[in-house]
């Protein structure tokens, strides 16, 4: 079981840096923020680029895997992007993970003044963003002429560090990008993300809907073959708020049980979304300590 975190970029540097650090010292296996151009109820706030953010959380640290948690189309081509995440990941020295989500209504959706789409819309967009994605990501020139986006002789030189690309993974919840996610995976570290159920007012009905998701991608997976090689099942437990070393504990364990592989968490701010004290963090220290040893 591996374990993240998650930080938001709202900090300027100067203060976030320590954050970034403090997250590899206390032992995390990666650590993420989101990819939006402003964010639900903290869109008036001070909130800051994602890849120049991971940029400067790579050259501040040495061990940790960085990433994109999520990244979607609402406002990103996949080519400038595609060159954006190669330089991150060579900057990186090969720590970076990219999560990609077909992107929800709102405000990245609208920035940009384009046409509403519709959930099939924006899934059949997704799924085009995908693949243009991990072709520009695994080969230096691509040409691309799809309903969605176009790429002509797209140049990605001298490549990512991580061959034939960093890994991918596909946040879903639905059917249709759980099937996308069983089925594209094609190296080790691509995968699946689930926040688990939106609508669980409690622990235990969050639980539930996790074990539900889960065995949903059991099946999906049996009808590809089987998880290929290296496949991470990443439960993105940002709704489950720790509140102590054996509450990490049970998150840990009940979601190994469950079969995924990976927990992230947020790292606990004054107010919501993610209120909590920071001083949890030494608690899930102690118990990732507790686990490497």
């Amino acid at each position: 079981m591996r374990v993240g975190i998650v930080l938001l970029p709202e900090l300027d540097w100067a203060e976030d840096r320590q954050r970034w650090q403090r997250a590899e010292e206390h032992g995390f296996d990666h650590a993420w923020t989101f990819d939006h151009l402003a964010w639900r109820s903290l869109a008036g706030g001070p909130w800051h680029a994602t890849i120049p953010t991971l940029v400067a959380a790579a050259l501040a640290t040495t061990r940790i895997r960085l990433g994109t948690l999520v990244t979607s189309p609402n406002f990103r081509h996949p080519v400038p992007l595609a060159k954006d995440l190669m330089t991150l990941d060579v900057i990186s020295d090969g720590r970076l993970s990219v999560a990609l989500g077909a992107g929800g209504p709102g405000f990245d959706a609208a920035v940009l003044g384009g046409p509403a789409l519709t959930p099939a819309q924006r899934f059949d967009r997704f799924a085009e963003f995908r693949e243009l994605l991990d072709l520009l990501l695994s080969q230096q020139r691509t040409t691309w002429s799809g309903a969605y986006f176009q790429a002509v002789d797209a140049r990605m030189i001298p490549g990512p560090r991580q061959q034939p690309r960093p890994p991918l993974l596909i946040a879903a919840n639905g059917p249709r990008a759980m099937r996308l996610a069983a089925s594209s995976a094609r190296r080790p570290g691509d995968g699946w993300v689930t926040l688990g159920p939106a609508e669980a007012t409690t622990e235990a009905e969050w639980w539930t809907g996790v074990a539900a998701t889960g065995a949903r991608m059991d099946d999906l997976l049996a009808g590809v073959g089987g998880a290929p090689d290296g496949f991470v099942r990443l439960l993105d437990a940002e709704s489950f708020r720790v509140t102590g070393a054996d509450h990490a504990r049970h998150l840990l364990g009940r979601s190994a049980e469950l079969g995924y592989t990976d927990v992230v968490i947020s790292w606990p701010r004054s107010s919501e979304p993610f209120a909590g004290s920071e001083a949890v963090l030494d608690a899930v220290a102690e118990v990732l300590a507790e686990r490497a040893s």
